[in-house]
């Protein structure tokens, strides 16, 4: 406990890590002072009332993201999410157009280029979306206060600057803070969540006495025995051996080291999470539009879609793993791996250079990428069932068996309205382990102590 201590206050020893430590922080506080402002011409009471009324659904997952947002209805209501989806729309055009595939493999040139095109992309679909949402809000009544085209003008006006606005700020504490700066306004958002989560807990335990103490030690036990399933899989790594040959250069020889290629048990992180929720959030939100309402068929159709029906987490379980495959083959080819380790004269014991290398890579990173996607489908299902259970009972056939014999608390959940869920918890966790890595690096490149036993401090030749 010490060592930690200790670290932290070389944090605040070191001049220019001092600096982006203050950085990131005062931007963020920015962000949370920006979550205050909301936008004009709302009825906000009867907003309130609706939102809390379909906080299970789309809107809920959406103001988890924009950080309270939605709920509020602020100018940061869109959040980061035009963002994220212009992120995902280029990835996948990365794939299939030459011009990016070719931008993305020309270091840091290609890099800003991307980097602009997202930007133009995600104001583009800020003002779409804020369109989109002007327009709804006018068709339900009582939100709107004053209904037309200045209302749809401000609204368009205020949302699409805010997501502007969001987006400078996680660039700016990308390029002179700490952390990912997207990543840390997403968990920043979340976060805030947490003495509401406290305090509902409390309300349940002590003051409406719904659960028993027993109810509350298996809440506690459950999240921290996810926190620690998280932490232990996010630091997982098949370590693939690599031994160079020796080669003369001149009067030197060089090469002749053993080391290991890292290949992650989630390399994706939380982005096949993300990627998945963000297209399965897409029927709910066209099941909230009046002529799908008013279309039997259709209607039942997306209302066995809905979030804890069991096809909605059967689809839900393979779109993670298909994303999961997806977004490693976009960030580890296993050929081009294999071609650079024989260029530099390197070779993995036992397996012949050039193709049969590329085919043992490929080998062992789809088991792996399958042990990370069912990964992250029980760490998202398993909170998502404690809130609100699987529906067995809609099944067909076995659906009035299963709601006779089955616990309660299984198919309804155990209403546990606190904040963290299965992406959210995955969020904050992912992003506090990568920030405080970032900040142990510049420790130990300093020659301080790390935050972790083993980070100790950087040893010269001779000591």
């Amino acid at each position: 406990m010490n060592k930690i201590f200790e670290a932290f206050a070389n944090v605040f020893r070191i001049p220019d890590l001092r600096k982006r430590v203050l950085f990131t922080l005062g931007l963020l506080a920015v962000y949370r002072l920006g979550s205050s402002v909301p936008t004009p011409g709302i009825n906000i009471v009867k907003w309130t009332d609706f939102f809390s009324k379909n906080l299970s659904g789309v809107f809920g997952f959406f103001d988890m993201f924009a950080g309270g947002n939605v709920r509020r209805f602020t100018i940061f209501a869109l959040g980061i999410m035009p963002y994220i989806t212009a992120s995902i729309i280029l990835q996948l055009l990365t794939v299939v157009v030459p011009t990016l595939e070719k931008l993305s493999k020309e270091g840091e040139l290609g890099r800003r280029k991307i980097t602009q095109w997202t930007r133009y992309l995600t104001v583009g679909l800020a003002i779409a979306q804020s369109i989109a949402i002007a327009t709804g809000l006018q068709q339900m009544e009582g939100i709107v206060l004053n209904p037309g085209f200045g209302f749809t003008f401000l609204t368009v006006l205020s949302l699409t600057t805010g997501t502007a606005f969001i987006m400078w700020l996680g660039e700016q504490i990308t390029e002179r803070g700490v952390g990912n700066g997207m990543s840390l306004i997403i968990f920043a958002g979340i976060v805030i969540g947490l003495p509401n989560a406290i305090e509902n807990i409390y309300t349940h335990v002590f003051i409406t006495r719904d659960w028993n103490i027993l109810t509350l030690i298996i809440i506690l036990v459950m999240m921290v025995a996810v926190v620690a399933f998280i932490v232990f899989v996010e630091r997982g790594e098949r370590r693939i051996p690599v031994q160079y040959a020796k080669r003369v250069v001149g009067r030197k020889v060089m090469g002749g080291q053993s080391t290991h290629m890292p290949l992650k048990v989630n390399a994706g992180g939380v982005i096949p999470v993300i990627f998945a929720s963000s297209i399965l959030a897409f029927p709910q939100t066209l099941a909230t539009l009046p002529f799908v309402k008013t279309t039997p068929w259709l209607a039942n159709t997306l209302g066995s879609i809905r979030h804890s029906e069991p096809l909605y987490l059967l689809l839900f379980v393979a779109s993670i793993i298909f994303f999961c495959f997806f977004y490693v083959s976009i960030i580890f080819n296993p050929n081009e791996a294999a071609d650079n380790m024989r260029k530099y004269g390197g070779f993995i014991p036992g397996i012949r250079p050039g193709r049969n290398t590329a085919d043992y890579m490929n080998n062992i990173l789809t088991k792996i990428t399958v042990v990370g996607g069912l990964y992250l489908s029980v760490l998202c299902l398993i909170p998502d069932i404690m809130i609100s259970g699987i529906h067995l009972q809609h099944l067909p056939l076995v659906g009035n068996f299963i709601d006779l014999h089955f616990p309660r608390f299984i198919l309804e959940g155990l209403g546990v309205n606190f904040y963290f869920g299965g992406t959210s918890l995955l969020i904050v966790v992912g992003v506090a382990m990568d920030t405080v890595n970032q900040i142990e690096a510049q420790l130990i490149m300093r020659h301080y102590e790390g935050f972790t036993p083993r980070a100790g401090r950087i040893r010269g030749r001779r000591s």
